[in-house]
């Protein structure tokens, strides 16, 4: 498990945690979900896209993050890239999405689909 003093590698705002949690209870499968699994991956004009789906369990190197009863489970090639981010969950006129308030990114593309993610600085050399 990865792990810097006074930095989590994700937090949940309360309405992340809600959605996460409607998530899980509508998870229909005979295998009971763990939780919801977030990564990156290379792709959009910007370089990377945050990724998602139901978990049914973590894999090694996996940080598994409990929070106002969610469980997220963050994808062991992320942890650098996330780190420190807020997830977030809005919902406005026209849509509802999760928001990575994510201080290791650097830009987004203008269709808000793809991201530029710099792995933190300060801790991928102790890694």
């Amino acid at each position: 498990m990865f792990s810097i003093p006074g930095l989590k590698v994700v937090s949940l705002t309360d309405a992340a945690a809600a959605r996460i949690r409607e998530i899980m209870a509508q998870s229909d499968s005979a295998e009971p979900a763990l939780g919801l699994r977030v990564g990156v991956k290379k792709g959009g004009c910007a370089g990377m896209e945050y990724t998602f789906e139901v978990a049914r369990e973590a894999a090694k190197g996996d940080e598994v993050v409990t929070e106002k009863g969610a469980t997220v489970i963050v994808d062991g090639k992320a942890v650098l890239f996330l780190l420190g981010t807020e997830l977030d969950f809005r919902t406005d006129r026209f849509s509802s999405t999760f928001v990575f308030n994510n201080p290791n990114q650097v830009s987004a593309c203008g269709c808000g689909e793809s991201v530029e993610i710099k792995p933190r600085a300060d801790t991928a050399a102790a890694h």
